[in-house]
């Protein structure tokens, strides 16, 4: 745990320390996020945070390299390589869109290149549970984790909407899926869980170093660059965990019930997931195109209620903690016991939602 820890901090404690230079570089780059109708901020804002994010991520990943319990990952396996190499692409991709606004087309070329270049590598998903466990080929095994991989990426940016959104909800999946990894890892022995460990504790790092520049009123956002790089993060940390991970190889783990390795990862982006669902649905129906910007996300209608920038994110936050860690919690006790403990939270939060107050800064 500690050697996690530290490479945590090390990642948050980069992160945290180059944000003015990179605030600095996008404001003279002209990365700049102008005000438009659909936005909520008032004023120009510079962009590029995930340069600095991607620093921290770089900077966990070389003191994770040289810790004796995490150097192996690194002396027998090729994933590592996959993350840096897919990770570089995003972030290039993401600087070039902050800056130049690329469409819609590109960006996804971009995103499946760099998904691709991770699958190719290594970071894949190998099994699927259809008639008990089903070994996927080569291919099929590349194309599904390149559509999972930029599903990820585009549900996280599809929620980056308000200051410290985005970056909550991914610290708050980081953290719920470092639990149990951490158990499949040190508790009961699954190397594989390793790599996926150290991810979400270098994803949750650099979100953490990320948010005290990024809360109301965030002086940069982390921009396309930023929320597609933890999209990307978060979407390996699954795979390289869940998606490799046969079910089978829990039974006696009497901790762990069969799906869950099926269920956590849907469950610590469910709300990037009903945002983006909602919204293509909503899209679709009115006739336009699912990529056409529009000011109805879930955090828009918190707006739309009553709610202030900092309590609809806080809302948000809730939910994504609620659903994560009832989830997580089925490896601790029973389902019966997680199931009300998320009726509980659900009933909290709803009545937190339904009753609109300003936060003690009253802020809009």
């Amino acid at each position: 745990m500690r050697e996690y820890l530290l490479c945590l901090f090390a990642a948050a404690a980069v992160t945290y320390l180059t944000m003015p230079l990179v605030r600095r570089l996008a404001t003279r780059a002209g990365a700049m996020a102008e005000v438009r109708d659909r936005d909520v901020h008032a004023r120009p804002t510079p962009r590029w945070g995930g340069l600095g994010m991607y620093a921290g991520m770089l900077t966990g990943l070389l003191l994770a390299s040289k810790l004796p319990m995490m150097r192996s990952v690194f002396e027998t396996s090729a994933a590592p390589v996959a993350i840096l190499s897919g990770s570089l692409l995003i972030v290039l991709l993401g600087l070039a869109d902050d800056k130049w606004s690329l469409d819609a087309p590109t960006k996804f070329a971009g995103q499946a290149l760099a998904a691709g270049v991770m699958a190719w590598q290594g970071i894949q998903i190998v099994w699927l549970p259809i008639g008990g466990t089903l070994v996927l080929d080569p291919l099929t095994s590349i194309v599904l984790t390149v559509l999972v991989v930029v599903f990820t990426v585009n549900a996280v940016n599809f929620v980056d909407g308000l200051d410290g959104l985005a970056g909550g909800i991914v610290a708050i999946a980081a953290v719920a899926f470092f639990v149990y990894a951490f158990l499949l890892s040190v508790e009961f022995g699954f190397q594989r869980a390793t790599l996926a460990t150290l991810l979400c504790a270098l994803l949750a790092g650099i979100c953490l170093g990320f948010l005290p520049h990024n809360m109301y009123p965030a002086r940069i956002f982390m921009g396309d660059t930023g929320s597609m790089l933890i999209g990307l993060l978060l979407a390996a940390s699954m795979i390289t965990l869940t998606g490799r991970l046969d079910p089978a190889a829990l039974k006696g783990v009497t901790l762990f019930p069969a799906l869950l390795p099926l269920i956590l990862p849907l469950a610590v982006i469910a709300v990037p997931v009903a945002d983006i669902v909602l919204a293509v649905a909503r899209r679709t129906k009115a006739g336009r195109s699912p990529f056409t910007a529009d000011k109805q996300h879930l955090h828009h209608r918190l707006l739309e209620m009553g709610h202030s920038q900092r309590r609809a994110v806080s809302l948000m936050h809730g939910w994504t903690a609620l659903v994560a860690f009832a989830a997580v919690s089925m490896a601790f006790v029973s389902v019966g016991v997680s199931l009300l403990i998320f009726v509980l939270g659900a009933l909290a939060m709803t009545a937190l939602v339904v009753r609109p107050g300003r936060d003690p800064a009253g802020s809009v």
